[in-house]
């Protein structure tokens, strides 16, 4: 079968791709922007990409059109595709069907940490001879590819609380009927569909209606938005983490990067790991608990994650240059920034740090979160915020208060030459966007070394 993928480049919509190839589909898509990691991705499997949404990639017709969420009404494709009465579907009603069928669904959802929790499960059931699939919104580099069918009834999936498509309103993890589900937190964030947090709660209280009676919810005891979300109705064994939770973490090094695990009162081993912060903690004991509901006892799980290695453009290090470190990091929310740049900070104590973020989700856009950026960045020495001529709101207005010293610029070259202005050897670079950043990171190194 001949299917077609409109906006293929996003990290669900791509790994999508993959799956279908896998399946044994001729796989062909389209995006308007085309950039890795995805499209590097794409490529070395063989998947025919094209650049913008014209009408003439439908030429011959394809069997099948899967609509991504960021296609929208008036796009040449999709108008196409209705005109032509073309068969269509929504990515994750496509996966729902074809891959998650009869499967043991693994589930992680949250509005932050649902790449690196879903790689990290995904990597301890490997670990221990389970070999999951999984569907991942980033490549995990333990796999070196964001999805695989897999060969067992486990199916590791990172579950988005966005929409499924302009025709299919509904949370794409609602499609998916997990058995076990780990829900890390929950805070506001996607403002261009959901108008309060509560709104947000509803869709999430949809997730919990579909667990089965025999499954597992796992989510932290603090988090007071999951708690009212299983306040609604609960039909599922529930395990909590962290602070007067049944998994705990005792830290025995302040940047989270050596930890006790603590199950029901008994320790259970010592994590000893490459990743860093608090939210990688409790990333952690909700993968051990998940792992744990389907055989996996806690002290291979956490053997395991003495050799995860996180997802490309999580905290990933991309080059040093002349001594000077750069990550690059997918931080687009304010508890992200500060709790990525927390980690940091306790792991290099007091070599200089400087940030440098990018505005540029939805929710960004639209000036959801700006009353947030301010204090976000209390960790870092020197923070640069790009604020392109489009933003639509008032960046330097929002980060005026900021007590860690600011620059607002309008071009890549700006932030370059104030970067290189301002390290010295032993300084750590952060770059955060969700997007490419126009490459910031590779034109910064190569900069750098001259």
């Amino acid at each position: 079968m001949h299917i077609h993928i409109l906006g293929i480049c996003g990290t669900f919509m791509g790994s999508l791709a993959v799956l279908a190839k896998e399946l044994g589909h001729h796989v062909t898509g389209s995006d308007a922007n085309v950039y890795p990691p995805m499209s590097t991705q794409l490529e070395a499997q063989g998947i025919q990409l094209t650049q913008g949404y014209d009408p003439q990639q439908l030429e011959p017709a394809p069997d099948l059109v899967v609509i991504g969420n960021a296609m929208s009404r008036g796009n040449p494709a999709v108008e196409y595709v209705l005109n032509k009465g073309l068969p269509y579907v929504s990515g994750p009603q496509w996966l729902a069907d074809h891959v998650l069928q009869g499967r043991w669904v693994m589930a992680v959802a949250g509005t932050h940490g649902k790449t690196s929790s879903s790689s990290m499960l995904a990597w301890v059931l490997e670990h221990a001879g389970m070999s999951p699939g999984f569907l991942i919104g980033g490549v995990p580099q333990n796999f070196g590819i964001s999805a695989r069918l897999g060969d067992t009834p486990f199916f590791v999936i990172e579950a988005d609380e966005y929409d499924s498509a302009f025709f299919d309103k509904r949370s794409k993890f609602v499609h998916y009927h997990p058995r076990t589900a780990i829900l890390n937190n929950l805070e506001f964030d996607h403002a261009d569909i959901f108008p309060d947090l509560a709104a947000i709660e509803r869709q999430f209280h949809h997730l919990v209606r579909t667990i089965p009676s025999e499954g597992l919810v796992i989510h932290p005891a603090s988090e007071t938005a999951l708690q009212r979300v299983i306040d609604m109705g609960c039909w599922t064994p529930v395990q909590t983490t962290g602070a007067g939770g049944e998994w705990q973490a005792n830290l025995l090094s302040e940047d989270g990067s050596r930890f006790e695990v603590i199950f029901a009162g008994k320790v259970q081993g010592l994590v000893d790991w490459q990743l860093t912060g608090q939210h990688n903690v409790a990333n952690a004991l909700a993968v051990l608990a998940a792992a744990r509901h389907v055989g996996v006892v806690p002290e291979l799980g956490i053997a395991a994650l003495g050799l995860f290695k996180n997802a490309k453009r999580r905290m990933e290090k991309v080059a040093e240059v002349n001594g000077v470190t750069i990550y690059d990091d997918f931080a687009h929310h304010p508890t992200a920034i500060a709790t990525t740049l927390d980690g940091l900070r306790k792991q290099i104590g007091g070599q200089k740090l400087i940030a440098i973020i990018e505005p540029r989700s939805n929710s960004m856009k639209l000036g959801a979160h700006r009353e947030g950026l301010p204090t976000s960045v209390v960790q870092a020495d020197q923070v640069y915020w790009y604020a392109p001529a489009n933003l639509g709101w008032d960046l330097a207005a929002a980060v005026a208060s900021s007590t860690v010293p600011t620059e607002v610029c309008d071009s890549l070259e700006a932030i370059i030459a104030s970067v290189k202005a301002q390290v010295a050897p032993g300084t750590q670079v952060v770059v955060m966007s969700n997007g490419g950043f126009g490459g910031l990171h590779g034109k910064l190194a190569k900069a750098l070394e001259g």
